[in-house]
């Protein structure tokens, strides 16, 4: 192992995508921080310089991973612009997309235990996420009469529940569960679904 300790360049970030690396090999519980440190080429001692323990560096890597989750978020919402539904749907296909391009990030995020409430800084990225689904679901219940139409928190919750459990199930290899059908079929419909029963797509429309 290369000595470099407190000299690393950048170690605070050699770190990050050392645990990142271990986080999708072997589980947010699965590794130590002398192994990120062997992994990122530096001492184990140089670690504490920037993370107290493990949960601390795990709850970095959700911060940057919420960051780039938003950013796609926020990407999909554009792209689908100027047609409410488009953005809508652009977001919960997002979801997807970024679990299968992040694991890492993903677990950090969503199955490492950290709670998004553990520093504030956790608290207001992972919100930023949650507001762009919020935005377009505000957008596009503006077509859904008033006396019909749920809270939009309410509405991106669903959403968010639905691209969370088909993620889970059947995205992240899930031992025991199998489906016939692709996951991206599997949450274009059941977004269909639920736009149906608002009325926001007609009974032939494919979301």
């Amino acid at each position: 192992m290369t000595k470099r300790g407190y000299h690393h360049g950048n170690l605070r970030q050699a770190l990050i995508d050392a645990a990142l690396d271990l986080i999708e090999a072997k589980g947010p519980t699965g590794f130590t921080l002398s192994e990120a440190a062997k992994q990122a080429g530096v001492t184990p001692a140089a670690v504490y310089r920037h993370f107290e323990g493990r949960e601390d560096l795990i709850a970095e890597a959700a911060i940057q991973g919420y960051d780039i989750f938003a950013d796609l978020m926020e990407y999909a919402y554009q792209s689908g612009q100027p047609s409410a539904l488009a953005a809508f749907e652009a977001t919960g296909r997002a979801y997807l997309a970024f679990a299968r391009k992040y694991p890492g990030h993903y677990i950090a995020m969503f199955e490492s235990g950290i709670s998004v409430n553990r520093t504030p800084k956790l608290s207001a990225v992972s919100a930023r996420a949650s507001q762009v689904l919020e935005k377009a679901a505000t957008d596009l219940s503006q077509h859904i009469p008033a006396d019909k139409r749920p809270p939009a928190a309410m509405f991106s919750a669903h959403i968010w529940a639905l691209s969370h459990g088909v993620v889970e199930l059947f995205a992240r290899n899930s031992p025991g569960r199998a489906s016939p059908f692709p996951a991206d079929d599997l949450l274009e419909s059941g977004i269909g679904i639920y736009l149906r029963g608002l009325g926001l797509i007609g009974p032939d429309d494919c979301s």
